[in-house]
């Protein structure tokens, strides 16, 4: 075959070489490449163009080739779809039609499929490299072995690679890997591990095809090639703000069991717009080709990054994702996902250069369009009192616009009331005839606009690249373990939190829009959960206590004042009702610190409240002594019995302390609380319950997880808490939905988020526990405050 090729090759070089980029210096000789998924839709979209591109770029170079698309399914299967494939690459637009022919044709002849799944199937590739080698009398380069697989599969690959399919003779290996790089610290920190027992971190090549778009790629120059205009300004004192963007119109269709598991965070900002981050923010290298200077320089920021946690970021999901998820994934309908398709996250950087500059990273799907950019928004200290519309009143901006949007081509744009900046690169051209469009709040003509002569494809740069061994444009194993340092602690402080739920395109409105405040950042809008007509009384401005419905439920709103002094006169009210009716009235109460306030009001401004005639129960307890500051019935005491005339025997805390141990099983202390309550209270009903609902939308001391369902008809059990102390004893639904009025007490913005997934999702006890608040005979009420409901 290698005889035709060559034939071939005069044939072509004859008629002269095809682009400019040509290899580092590296033993010319023979490279196979071997794509592992190799009829996959990344290698169709995307691999097969990109090394015909590589190949027509180097066939007059001393290089020969061969192409290996690698697969799990026989040859007999895959070979068409193979060849499918190759028919579809093109050539660039300076190539003539003949002179494209033949190179497609060679492309074909070189390329073959053969079945990789077993270690006998990569010794038998490595056998025929050989043999080919060897009739032909060709030199060895290298090897590179692109994975197209899914991450799991790169251990088992690396370890075949390895043990039977590594070149000889001094050829280099290149194994190039796709993102995910693991869904957190841990996971990456194993899968570096793993692989590290089969490769050299040298010859790993992890990609991120957003280093490889033109725009990115030219950060750093452009930087440097302006460095006398932007080292006065590239500080505190001058950037407003740093804004790095990826908007998409599309949807997850087709891609669903990896989005559902990794969701936007992990998808893109962890990758893609970080790594944008650190380009414009790094320290400037002193040599621009030192992949190790670059890579350290890197570094240096994410060791600078302040830590981000909930308060630093917002999450979102587009209406018909929830139903997808469920269609796609076999769910029923029942069943919601937390997984957000949309994230704004506020990073600050703890450097005397940057201190106190919000840099937004943000990226979501089914917004209004597709456009991807970088701003650096100047601040502007001119007041231009008669001429608004003067060019040095207009926005002071670098946009880094990586494509598509109004502009529709890749371009680097500085408002001309900053610089003229300079251009070195022959393979930029200042552009200087626009089109009516606008940038971000500018007309284009408002601009000095800079974009590359000729479009790339970020795929083929960047094989380009890892063909001359060029690493600076990939992730090294620590910058990849510092970007995930950086982003597991705000995964895992948001794995519970309910994304705000969005219509998608340009129905989203005002609805994502985000506002900064110091370190923090918030959605701008409020939402409404609860309809117009659902609802009675004033406004919330007129600062009135309004009811309506929730969850079917009845539901008081007021600010958060208000809503106590109205819960308390509830309490008072029932409790009065009670002894008039029975002589007794039996309340419990939740612990935490939503209800303090509503202990305050009670023990202050409530006289006539009989407490005489009063029992107080738990309705939930740490298992820690009952005199230490976690124990719910140490707050209590604190907070409320200490102040009022309660005879002591009709106070009851929990048994959670017995044999000189905490809730032991064998010790029966949920059994002995069980029978006090049945023995005290008429028909086990209590007459008022107060619960509280945690972020994870748990109740009482019943969590997400718990099966609360297994529990049975048991008033009392011991349940298990996802945080510290683990232990805790809880009334179970069974007795709480007994009661014959049941209170739900949430307040404040942290809770907004919940309410809103609450207001949307069914019963399901299990996953969402408050959901299990059903009481049988008796009354259910919510008392949300309108941080809560309104965000």
């Amino acid at each position: 075959m290698f005889v035709t090729v060559l034939l071939l090759l005069v044939t072509i070089c004859a008629q002269g070489g095809n682009g400019e980029e040509k290899a580092e210096a590296q033993r010319p000789g023979h490279v196979s490449v071997v794509i592992v998924g190799g009829t996959g839709d990344l290698a169709k979209k995307y691999l097969w163009q990109g090394f015909f591109d590589l190949y027509t770029n180097q066939v007059s170079s001393g290089y020969t080739f061969s192409f290996y698309a690698g697969g799990l399914s026989p040859a007999d299967v895959a070979t068409p779809v193979l060849f499918e494939i190759l028919k579809a690459v093109s050539c660039s637009k300076d190539v003539s039609a003949e002179r494209c022919a033949l190179l497609k044709e060679q492309y074909l002849q070189l390329s073959q499929y053969r079945q990789l799944k077993s270690i006998e199937d990569y010794q038998e590739l490595a056998k025929h490299i050989k043999q080919e080698l060897q009739q032909e009398g060709i030199t060895e380069a290298g090897r590179l072995f692109y994975l197209s697989v899914p991450a799991f599969a790169y251990a088992d690959i690396a370890d075949k690679i390895n043990n039977s399919c590594r070149p000889t003779s001094g050829a280099w290996l290149r194994v190039v890997l796709e993102k995910p790089f693991g869904h957190d610290f841990r996971s990456a920190q194993v899968l570096a591990s793993q692989l590290g027992s089969s490769l050299k971190d040298e010859e790993m090549y992890r990609i991120d095809h957003y280093l490889g778009k033109q725009v990115v790629a030219k950060i750093l120059p452009f930087r440097v090639e302006n460095k006398n205009f932007l080292d006065p300004i590239w500080n505190k004192h001058h950037i407003e703000r740093v804004e790095i963007v990826m908007k998409e119109t599309l949807d997850v269709k087709g891609r669903m069991p990896f989005y559902d598991q990794y969701g936007v965070i992990r998808d893109v900002l962890q990758n893609h717009l970080t790594e944008v981050m650190t380009l414009l923010t790094m320290r400037l290298p002193l040599n621009l080709s030192s992949s190790a200077e670059v890579l350290q320089n890197k570094l240096q920021i994410f060791s600078s990054l302040l830590p981000v946690g909930k308060n630093q970021a917002v999450i979102g999901q587009y209406q018909a994702y929830k139903t997808a998820v469920q269609q796609e994934l076999n769910k029923t309908k029942d069943h919601v996902s937390l997984t957000p398709t949309f994230a704004a996250v506020l990073a600050h950087i703890d450097e005397t250069q940057y201190e106190g500059v919000p840099v937004l990273l943000i990226s979501g799907k089914m917004l209004d369009e597709r456009v991807g950019y970088a701003r650096i928004l100047f601040k502007n200290d001119i007041f231009c009192l008669q001429n608004h519309n003067s060019v040095h009143c207009k926005p002071k901006q670098i946009v880094f616009f990586f494509g598509h949007g109004n502009l529709q081509y890749p371009a680097i744009l500085v408002s001309k009331n900053l610089f003229k900046p300079v251009l070195i690169d022959d393979e930029w051209k200042e552009v200087t005839e626009h089109k009516d469009v606008s940038v971000l709040g500018l007309p284009i003509s408002d601009y000095y606009v800079q974009t590359p002569r000729e479009q790339k494809e970020a795929y083929s740069e960047l094989i380009s690249h890892i063909f001359t061994g060029r690493k600076n444009s990939f992730i090294s194993a620590e910058n990849l373990l510092a970007s995930w340092g950086f982003w597991t602690p705000l995964l895992r402080s948001l794995a519970s939190s309910f994304p705000r739920i969005y219509p998608g395109g340009t129905d989203n409105g005002d609805l994502l829009d985000v506002r900064i405040k110091g370190k923090d950042i918030s959605y701008n809008s409020e939402v409404v959960i609860i309809s117009p007509d659902q609802m009675s009384g004033t406004s919330a401005d007129g600062f009135q206590v309004m009811q309506g419905k929730f969850r079917s439920a009845d539901m008081v709103s007021a600010w958060a004042e208000e809503l106590v002094e109205r819960l308390a006169a509830d309490i008072e009210e029932a409790a009065e009702a009670a002894v008039r009716e029975g002589g007794v009235f039996h309340l419990a109460l939740s612990g935490g610190s939503t209800p303090l306030a509503l202990f305050h009001r009670l023990a202050l401004h409530h006289f006539s409240f009989p407490w005489r005639d009063t029992h107080v129960w738990m309705v939930d307890e740490r298992c820690v002594p009952l005199t230490e500051m976690e124990s719910n019935f140490h707050s209590l005491h604190n907070h409320l019995l200490q102040h009022v005339r309660i005879p002591y025997y009709n106070i009851h805390p929990m048994p959670v302390q017995l044999n000189q141990r905490l809730c032991v099983e064998e010790d029966g202390g949920a059994r002995l609380y069980e029978q006090e309550v049945s023995k005290l209270v008429n028909g086990s009903s209590f007459h008022f319950v107060l619960l509280g609902v945690g972020y994870d939308s748990h109740t009482a001391s019943l969590f997400p997880g718990n099966k609360v369902d297994e529990l049975g008809e048991g008033l009392v059990a011991l349940t298990e808490s996802p945080v510290k102390p683990h232990q805790r004893m809880s009334l179970t639904f069974s007795a709480i939905n007994r009661a014959r009025t049941v209170a739900v007490l949430v307040m404040g913005k942290g809770k907004h988020e919940l309410i809103t997934q609450l207001s949307r999702v069914k019963d399901n006890p299990n996953k969402w526990p408050v959901t299990g608040v059903k009481p049988a005979d008796g009354r259910l009420v919510w008392y949300i405050d309108y941080d809560a409901l309104l965000g």
